[in-house]
């Protein structure tokens, strides 16, 4: 923060804090805007020497623009990392040239590189199946082994994120036919909760030896805290070496699973975007493509050669 003008500074956490307020961004994403809008500005600072207050960030040109995406790469900087990165610093322009009153053309007119998409990598449904088993067998105490199978099984149940099923508290026991997740960017979705999901629940409601209360966390660590996700990862770290599957077989994963096995089921794309409380559509259709890959295998595999 050395380098930038307290001017610029002001002005930078004053965005992260609207961002915290009106757009209910998370922790984990204004930490990581802060890093890349910091980081942008200080190289702003250093290739034209200063940058005294806000009016010099109005004069920022496209060649300034590129010279920056240029030292990014130069540093090593990859495709995918460069387009987040200049994706929050056009977010913080957007905000900047509305509240100061300028033209942010030069910004908010530069590309991104392309790169191409990761597409998710689900589990096959014998090996989702096979992970829920397995994820029981890591530990010897019957409550833990219990909560263990009841996370995973929401995950790929119901296509919650482990931060939505750890999110979770007494109050939502026992589970009902459905849920009120708040996800990403605090917005609100319906998810059935299928009857495996709600027995796995009630399984280790039973044997969990930490009282329950409403405003406590539904899954509970070893000591009656709340359950971290670096627990269910590490069970699942254990379950997949034991079943010789990939490093790509995380509690993500299981979401993905979740979804690419409703879509091969006929599953409606909105709808199931719907589920996935994922806010655009085109994020969703990445799963179209998983659904593709698949079909084109069993065809290529299947489809009798001349």
């Amino acid at each position: 923060m050395s380098l930038i003008s307290p001017a610029c500074r002001d002005a930078l956490q004053h965005w992260l804090e609207s961002q915290k307020a009106l757009s209910g961004r998370t922790k984990n994403t204004l930490v990581a805007y802060r890093g890349d809008v910091t980081d942008f500005l200080s190289f702003m600072t250093l290739h034209h020497g200063a940058l005294h207050g806000l009016a010099a960030l109005e004069r920022i040109s496209v060649s300034d623009m590129r010279a920056w995406m240029a030292q990014q790469r130069g540093d090593g900087v990859g495709a995918r990392s460069l387009a987040r990165k200049l994706s929050a610093v056009k977010t913080f322009y957007r905000w900047l040239a509305e509240r100061e009153g300028f033209e942010p053309t030069a910004v908010l007119s530069t590309r991104a590189p392309k790169f191409r998409k990761k597409l998710p990598r689900p589990l096959a449904e014998d090996a989702a199946r096979a992970m829920i088993d397995t994820v029981e067998l890591q530990s010897t105490t019957d409550w833990v082994a219990a909560r263990d199978v009841a996370v995973v099984t929401l995950l790929y149940g119901c296509g919650l994120r482990i931060s939505e099923a750890l999110s979770l508290t007494g109050a939502d026991a026992p589970l009902p036919a459905s849920l009120r997740i708040i996800g990403k960017g605090g917005k609100e979705r319906v998810v059935p909760v299928i009857p495996a999901a709600q027995q796995a629940v009630e399984g280790y409601l039973r044997l969990c030896p930490h009282p329950q209360e409403a405003q406590s966390p539904l899954f509970r660590g070893v000591r009656g805290g709340a359950l971290s996700p670096r627990a269910i990862q590490g069970a699942m770290a254990k379950a997949r070496m034991q079943l010789g599957l990939p490093s790509s077989a995380t509690p993500h994963a299981m979401r993905h699973s979740f979804a690419t096995h409703l879509l091969a089921a006929g599953g409606d794309l909105r709808a199931i975007q719907e589920l996935l409380g994922h806010a655009s559509l085109s994020t969703t259709q990445a799963y179209t493509a998983v659904d593709t890959a698949h079909l084109m295998d069993v065809y290529n595999r299947a489809h009798p050669k001349a």
